[in-house]
């Protein structure tokens, strides 16, 4: 009995490093590409500026207390705050603006194509600045994300004029080269947050670094944020839109973050880059299941391509037999 205790608190012990982290990290950019799909009405009833202050400040109020120091982390260095800080500015701050802006000056097909870009780029900035090795399978699973999410871009059905739509014509389509730039951008801020993540990792626990990039983020929007709501009639805002905003604050300034920063705790940068195909599956899943739309064929084998991608990076490493023991084995 003893010693199956000690097996088992040995198995709890490893099993996070990689089930339990593959699970986090999966659930964390679901959940991402749930609230994104979900976002709309809050996006048609608050400024994209004020949404967001109002999200980093319902997060400051939520986790408080997970910003008071553990006894056993150490105090925080200046290379540290400077991460802290990046991991905001990118992160957050500057991801939302490259990809709302981006989104409104490009077509969403281009967006989805050039975000397929995000574990390439999260898996070439984690080999420069953190001197990842990566292996030709985690190579694999990157390709797999890329053309899983680029095929699924590419199937989107799309009308052939905005009035076939209901929209009016877009008066900043020629500006497409700006949008299609500043979605890079936006991918280029994912793959830092992802990188950079990696690096605090190892000097704070995931509760802290949650509640300290989502107090910078607050203080980064704070200027426009109140701009907007001293011009904002905010009893123009449903009860359902608030509820809704309070589920949006909490997921994506706590839940998903604490989920990836404890899930990339024990995996490397590059390999958990690969789960970012989570994002755009999910937020397809919500609106199949929550608002009616509809899945063809080329879109499910650009779903069964990207998971191809998540069971290679998945998959165990196939570990090397012990040299010494296969010169004993010789031996006899």
């Amino acid at each position: 009995m003893p010693g199956w205790n000690f097996n088992f608190q040995n198995t709890l012990q490893r099993t996070p490093n990689r089930l339990l982290a593959y699970l986090l990290l999966a659930l964390s950019m679901s959940l991402v590409g749930s609230y994104v799909a979900l976002s709309k009405p809050l996006v048609a009833a608050l400024p994209v500026m004020l949404l967001a202050w109002l999200r980093f400040g319902i997060g400051a109020l939520a986790m408080p207390h997970w910003l008071i120091k553990p006894a056993s982390e150490p105090a925080l260095t200046p290379a540290t705050r400077k991460l802290v800080f990046l991991e905001s500015f990118l992160g957050n701050f500057l991801f939302s603006i490259c990809m709302l802006y981006g989104v409104s000056l490009t077509s969403a097909i281009s967006a989805g194509v050039i975000m397929a870009a995000i574990p390439a780029m999260v898996a070439l900035l984690s080999w420069l600045f953190l001197r990842e090795r990566i292996s030709l399978r985690v190579w694999a699973a990157i390709a797999c994300a890329a053309v899983g999410i680029g095929l699924f871009a590419f199937s989107k059905a799309a009308p052939a004029t905005p009035q076939e739509a209901g929209l009016a014509p877009d008066p900043s389509s020629h500006n497409s080269l700006w949008g299609n730039l500043l979605v890079f951008g936006a991918v280029v801020c994912e793959a830092s947050y992802a990188v950079i993540g990696k690096k605090l990792t190892g000097a704070l626990g995931p509760k802290r670094i949650t509640a300290l990039i989502n107090l910078w983020g607050f203080a980064l929007m704070t200027p426009m944020g109140l701009y907007w709501a001293l011009k904002f009639d905010f009893h123009s805002v449903s009860a359902s839109i608030w509820l809704l905003l309070v589920f949006y604050a909490l997921a994506a300034s706590v839940w998903t973050v604490w989920l990836w920063m404890t899930g990339l705790k024990s995996v490397p940068a590059a390999q958990a880059g690969v789960f970012t195909v989570m994002l755009p599956l999910a937020s397809a899943a919500v609106g199949v299941l929550a608002l009616g739309e509809t899945l063809r064929g080329v879109q499910l084998l650009a779903f069964g391509i990207a998971l191809l991608g998540v069971v290679l990076a998945t998959l165990p490493a196939r570990h090397s037999p012990n040299p010494a023991k296969v010169r004993s084995d010789a031996g006899h």
